[in-house]
Order: structure tokens, then sequence, then C-alpha cells
């Protein structure tokens, strides 16, 4: 009965698998760049703020500056304007390779804003307290800051996969492969409806665990 609703989805089903294998590929892969750049963009906004721990407002405005340009750019815009920067990168601006380049530059503004709000939620009289301790500047960032804003790291990083999944498949409707690629060609092009319905499903179930899982580790770290 199963195979009679959905016919096209068992008949395409090898198709189907490897393309959720290349969204997989480029959410880890991009997601794994995205994370560690927007992790040091965010500290860097925060501690060279006004106030901070390495107060540097040239510096401040600067990255704040470049960060909201390429927030403000829609992604489809965005890889269609990065297609020389990412065949002379990666050498193609289609398939993974050609998607991981835009997906990386795409979330990264983003990731790094979920930084630097995750780190401002930090209560200041921890750092005030440690400063008039003695500690070292250096000390604080890595061993108060960011250990005190771990559940919301937590949570920032959880947001930005979850965005990156949907970054893969909107890069998938330009060239870029995976299962907006495969949603495209057969769900919407071919008016294959089962296939445009499971593949929704397998999203949504995706996106609900991996939210679970990180809410759960965020409670756990939490104190």
């Amino acid at each position: 009965m199963i195979q009679q609703l959905l016919p096209n989805v068992f008949e395409y089903a090898e198709d189907m698998y490897k393309a959720f294998g290349e969204t997989l590929i480029m959410v880890l892969i991009s997601g794994s760049i995205g994370l560690l750049a927007g992790l040091l963009l965010g500290i860097i906004l925060v501690i060279t703020a006004d106030g901070g721990l390495y107060e540097n407002k040239p510096l401040h405005k600067i990255l704040e500056t470049v960060i909201n340009i390429f927030r403000s750019i829609p992604f489809v815009i965005l890889v269609a304007l990065l297609v020389s920067f990412t065949r002379a990168l990666v050498g193609t601006s289609i398939g993974i390779k050609g998607a991981i380049v835009p997906m990386v530059v795409g979330i990264v503004p983003f990731i790094s804003r979920l930084i630097e709000q995750a780190l401002l939620e930090v209560d200041n009289g921890v750092i005030e307290a440690a400063k008039a301790m003695g500690i070292s500047k250096s000390y604080i960032v890595f061993h108060i800051l960011i250990p005190e804003a771990r559940p919301g790291l937590i949570r920032s990083f959880v947001t930005a996969t979850i965005s990156l999944i949907g970054l893969s498949a909107m890069a998938g409707t330009v060239g870029g492969g995976g299962i907006g690629s495969f949603a495209v060609r057969y769900g919407y092009s071919r008016y294959m409806n089962d296939i445009t319905f499971v593949t929704v499903v397998i999203l949504i179930l995706g996106v609900n665990i991996i939210q679970s899982l990180g809410n759960r580790v965020a409670i756990k770290i939490s104190h």
C-alpha cells in the first residue's frame, strides 16, 4: 500500500539517498568551517566592543559593517555574486564544492551574531570580579567568558545547523546538488508530489531531532 501511495519515492529511492548524503556532506563541511569562523568573529566582536576586554572601536566598527553587509544579501543572490570567486577557489561553481563556499560565506555572519549575543548574556559581574582578582584578559576569555556562555553557544550552534540545512536546499535549486536539487528536479519539475512530501517530512524530522538534542545538551551543561 505504501508503495502504491509513494511510487516515485520507491522508484527514485537511490537518487534520494544520494541527495541526502550530499546535503549531509555540505552541512558538515560548511558547518564546521562556519562555526569556527563565526565563533572567532563573535568573540572578537564582544572583546573589541566599547568597554570590552580588548576595546578597539575601529576594528569593531569594520567587523560590524562587513558582517551587516553580508547578512543583508539574500542567499540566492550571494550564490550568484560569488560564482567567479567560488570557481577560482575550488575549480567549480556547481555541485557540492560549488555550494560549500557560498554556504560558508552566508552562514558565518549569522553565526557570529548568534555567538555575540550568547557571550553578551554572560553576567558582567563575573567578568569584573575576575578582572579585580588580577586574572589575565586571555584567561578570562577562554576560561571564564566562553565556559559561562556554553548553553547559549550550544543553542547558537543548533540554530546555525538548522539554518545550514535551509541554505543547502536553496543552493541545490541553483546547481548546488543535494536535497534541494533533487526536490526541484523530481518533485517540482516532474510533478512528483510524493517525493516532495517525503522530502519535507524527512527534513522536518531531521530538524526536530537536531533541535531536541541541542536543547538537551544545553540544559545538561547549564548551571
